[in-house]
């Protein structure tokens, strides 16, 4: 039994984990339960205050996922070398930290609680700052150490000696040049030399054009320039490399702050996002007690639109264990007992609930039975599964448990669900458990009324408008209204009598008041069916193949075209090659309609009659003749 969504709570969680960033904040929002430890609870009720009133006063604090730096932690952990991203990542971290701290410094200001968390937060200063002069624009900076400053200032110097020197050749050699300018061919310096003129060039052919006209040649004097430069390069790869181990030797030394940091991160995240949801809610703290009572002022459904829900005023504890909700369908008992529970548990989990005043206690079980729970897979029926879950439900349910049950006792025979209904009210009140139930069973009623614990209440309706007000009154019974709201909506007074009568015997039907004089139920002019007439049966054959159709004819599977249709018999005239035959319809296939192979009003006789006939057509349409038209096998 998934109580969580039964009552909705798994919507309010996916609420609060879009307000987290972190991933352990999230998950840990997913697993959050009932807390049973009263210190607990209220040290968490607390954090969420706290949270709230600094998010309130100081707008939103600086947190950051913390995805990729968990992993740049196991790799420093190992030993092994950072790139300049995973130490920009470190560097990003350490900063966040450093504006959460001060987020927190400030927040000191206010008393809170919260802000001491400031204390156990490290920026690394030496670390961060180390690796923000260093690293920059995701590579070693220039300026991270003095030689390789001057490293790459050589490299500079020697790519520009390079340069001059192919430079000089060209400007010595104009008329062997393909172009005027050189290039870098393979991190060479090459000028582009004409393919007759190769040999007047000293050096060493490095490449070619796509043609082969173009040759393109390093000069002898810029090839002593390369080997110095590819000298510098190394050098300055081993420099790079050593600043990286430096700084990625810091931050393995500095992985148990780090994991401090990130362990801290997480922790405020999942606060906060406490906090972000009380707001989101308009929600308040409640009082906590373990007296086995509930007060909820102007309480609501968390999912529903404040502006448009009506508040809900509850109260049960003391004298009360148990209240029976009547009133008419779509009158808001469901929505009021899912607000009841649905605060009570975000109240245990540690969350503000959405309630104006909120006096809640502690439960060691939430239980329901919520909906018709059809099981089509298991072949449980509504009643089935209703018993299903109760009996679960008592499996459970103590002196310490919230129970909370929908339409108790229907999907059957209502005399036999109204027994049912009452003894699963009597065992749950021996057993202690504070329960809110909903019901239309008149004798349920009763039995709240008799009973010293259990007290009735309703859910109002609006009888001039038809429109449930969603309000509850306790200590009343409510009325279905079923009749009256039939009446009003024009039932004719003879169906109401009998309806009456079937529910509440004779004598009922004396003292209910009819809005109206005696009225009946109007006849409309309606449509009528026009069925075809069957011509012995076969009015829909006589149809099922058109002239031209092209058919396929079993069992020999030839194509033929459908020349004179259906007959009473089912037999159809197919045209095949050569020949006409007739056949049944039962050995004839649909291959392909005529109205896909000719255009509409095609005159047929151009395949089916001889030359001949059609002459003879021909001259019976314009004069009188003697010739007779002629049909095979006739």
């Amino acid at each position: 039994m998934n109580i969580e969504k039964q009552i909705e709570f798994d919507k309010v969680k996916d609420i609060w984990e879009a307000l987290a960033v972190t991933d352990r904040a999230k998950s840990r929002i997913r697993e959050t339960s009932p807390y049973f430890s009263e210190n607990e609870l209220r040290k968490e009720l607390r954090d969420t205050t706290d949270g709230r009133d600094l998010i309130e006063k100081l707008g939103t604090p600086p947190l950051q996922n913390l995805t990729e730096i968990k992993d740049i932690m196991l790799i420093a952990e190992k030993g092994d070398c950072l790139t300049t991203y995973q130490l920009e990542r470190v560097e990003t971290i350490l900063a966040a930290v450093k504006r959460l701290k001060e987020y927190l410094e400030r927040g000191k200001v206010y008393e809170n609680s919260l802000a001491y968390y400031e204390e156990n937060l490290d920026a690394l200063e030496e670390l961060r700052s180390e690796i923000a002069r260093q690293i920059r624009g995701g590579m070693v900076d220039d300026y991270a150490s003095k030689e390789l400053c001057q490293i790459r200032r050589q490299i500079i110097k020697c790519e520009e000696q390079m340069k001059q020197k192919a430079e000089q050749v060209m400007r010595s050699n104009k008329e062997c040049m393909a172009d005027n300018y050189c290039t870098m061919r393979n991190g060479r310096v090459c000028v582009p030399v004409k393919k007759e003129c190769k040999l007047k060039i000293s050096g060493s052919v490095i490449d070619k054009s796509a043609t082969g006209s173009t040759f393109f040649i390093e000069p002898a004097g810029a090839a002593k320039y390369y080997e110095e430069l590819q000298l510098l390069k190394i050098s300055e790869e081993n420099e790079v490399y050593r600043i990286l181990y430096t700084l990625s030797s810091m931050v393995a030394a500095s992985i148990d702050v780090m994991n401090g940091n990130i362990t801290m991160i997480e922790k405020l995240d999942f606060i906060f996002s406490k906090g972000k949801l009380s707001i989101d809610l308009d929600a308040a703290e409640p009082f906590i007690n373990t007296e086995r009572r509930i007060v909820l002022k102007d309480a609501r459904h968390p999912l529903m639109d404040k502006n448009i829900n009506v508040p809900l005023q509850f109260k049960i504890g003391d004298d009360v264990r148990g209240i029976i909700i009547t009133g008419p369908n779509t009158g808001g008992k469901t929505v009021a007992i899912k607000t009841v529970m649905l605060n009570c548990m975000m109240a245990q989990c540690g969350l503000h609930v959405t309630c104006k005043e909120a006096d809640i206690c502690m439960n060691n079980a939430y239980l329901c039975d919520i909906g018709d729970g059809q099981n089509i897979a298991e072949n449980l029926s509504t009643f089935s599964s209703h018993i299903k879950n109760v009996l679960e439900v008592l499996n459970e349910a103590n002196e310490d448990s919230l129970v909370i049950m929908d339409e108790l006792g229907s999907g059957t025979d209502p005399a036999e669900g109204m027994g049912i209904a009452i003894a699963i009210l009597e065992e749950l009140r021996k057993r202690g458990s504070l329960f809110l139930v909903t019901t239309h069973y008149p004798e349920v009623k009763e039995y709240a009324d008799k009973a010293p614990d259990i007290m009735n209440a309703r859910m109002t309706f609006d009888k001039e408008t038809l429109k449930p007000t969603y309000q509850m009154v306790l200590g009343e019974a409510g009325e279905s209204c079923a009749f009256y709201i039939a009446d009003r909506l024009g039932m004719p007074n003879e169906m109401l009598r009998v309806a009456i009568k079937a529910a509440y015997g004779e004598t009922a039907i004396d003292t209910y008041k009819f809005l109206k004089e005696d009225t009946v139920i109007e006849k409309r002019k309606i449509s009528k069916i026009y069925k075809i007439k069957k011509q012995n049966g076969n009015a829909v054959l006589s149809t099922k193949y058109k002239l031209g159709d092209s058919v396929i004819v079993y069992p020999d599977k030839k194509i033929g075209i459908v020349c004179e249709q259906m007959n009473k018999k089912g037999v159809l005239r197919v045209q095949l090659q050569g020949k006409k035959i007739w056949i049944n319809h039962k050995r004839v296939k649909l291959h392909v309609a005529a109205t896909e192979l000719y255009p509409e009003d095609y005159d047929f006789s151009i395949i089916f009659d001889t030359v001949e006939n059609r002459k003879i057509r021909h001259d019976m349409e314009r004069k009188y003749t003697e010739e007779v038209i002629k049909y095979d096998g006739k």
